[in-house]
């Protein structure tokens, strides 16, 4: 009689899919983290990952905040970088060549605006690009002095901005929700009507430090956005209540460090994920997740990693 396999043995079905887009795994590195991704070419093997994000393409070149932007919180991070880019013309022709060189990577190019008009036209300039999975409309960035998180904030604002992108998007649209918001269930519902294909959440809270020795704000910007293990409990939690408003995908996010992490956020509801302060302390924190989260289904007899969406029970 033959015993039956064991979970090294069986197939394991790692692959996650949203809006059209068939991704490896579920492991996706977030914008503002990971660069352009081609910098890390020579430290994380990018195919190992089910996709990167850019960091925020904007329609002219931004020079970000002046420093010091980042600070080291207790189980955190506090980072004011401004969205510091080389604009989207610029990425175009500079990094979406070098990109489209490599194999089997998924590619998604995140969005920023101060205006209607600035979206617009960084989304014009980014369609006439090959080699671009989707849109990541950054409506939720609190580290700049006008745009993102005001958009990101009020629904009337939100529905305007993403039924503008939707129109003349030739791509899927995710819209990056900010977790500084009354009812994220109430703005993940607007972006959905609105025309988005999939959300992901969140970005960073709001939030500061002081030195008081010096008395002064550890960051040239005085607020920032933090980020990392410190928010993890709430990203969970705001994973969870936009999934009993929406019925597309969410893509969740905020202080995953390791592939139980991902899990968590699985089962309140996440499609993927997207890991980001961690590469701060490991450049390769993505691809060493990625492999964990493998270990952990099998050793947890998980043949297919989808099925734990939504899979929380209350018993």
């Amino acid at each position: 009689m033959t015993a039956s396999p064991g979970p090294e043995a069986r197939n394991l079905d790692l692959s996650v899919s949203f809006a059209g887009i068939s991704l490896k795994n579920p492991v996706i590195a977030a914008s503002g983290t990971f660069a352009y991704g081609i910098e890390f070419e020579d430290v994380v093997h990018l195919d190992k990952l089910g996709g990167f994000v850019v960091k925020g393409l904007s329609r002219e070149p931004m020079a970000g905040n002046p420093p010091p932007r980042l600070y080291e919180t207790p189980a955190g991070m506090l980072n004011a970088i401004g969205l510091q880019n080389i604009g989207a013309r610029a990425f175009l022709e500079d990094k979406l060549p070098k990109l489209r060189k490599l194999k089997n990577v998924v590619i998604f190019a995140n969005v920023f605006g101060y205006s209607r008009e600035d979206y617009e036209e960084t989304i014009q300039i980014l369609n006439e690009g090959e080699g671009i999975a989707a849109y990541e409309l950054n409506v939720s960035c609190p580290n700049t002095a006008h745009g993102g998180i005001q958009f990101g904030g009020d629904p009337r604002s939100l529905d305007e901005i993403v039924n503008t992108a939707k129109r003349i998007s030739r791509r899927p649209l995710i819209v990056k929700l900010s977790p500084n918001v009354t009812s994220i269930a109430q703005m993940a519902y607007v972006a959905q009507e609105a025309g988005a294909d999939a959300i992901s959440l969140v970005n960073t809270f709001v939030a500061m430090a002081i030195d008081v020795e010096t008395r002064k704000p550890r960051i040239a910007n005085v607020t920032a956005g933090l980020s990392g293990p410190a928010i993890k409990p709430i990203a969970v939690r705001m994973v969870y209540d936009a999934s009993q408003a929406v019925n597309i995908p969410i893509i969740g996010m905020g202080g995953i460090s390791t592939a139980v992490d991902i899990v968590e956020f699985m089962l309140a509801g996440a499609t993927a994920v997207q890991i980001g302060t961690a590469s701060y302390w490991d450049p390769v924190a993505t691809e060493k997740i990625a492999v964990e989260l493998e270990n952990w289904c099998r050793e947890h007899n998980v043949e297919k990693v989808g099925a734990l969406t939504g899979a929380m029970t209350m018993d």
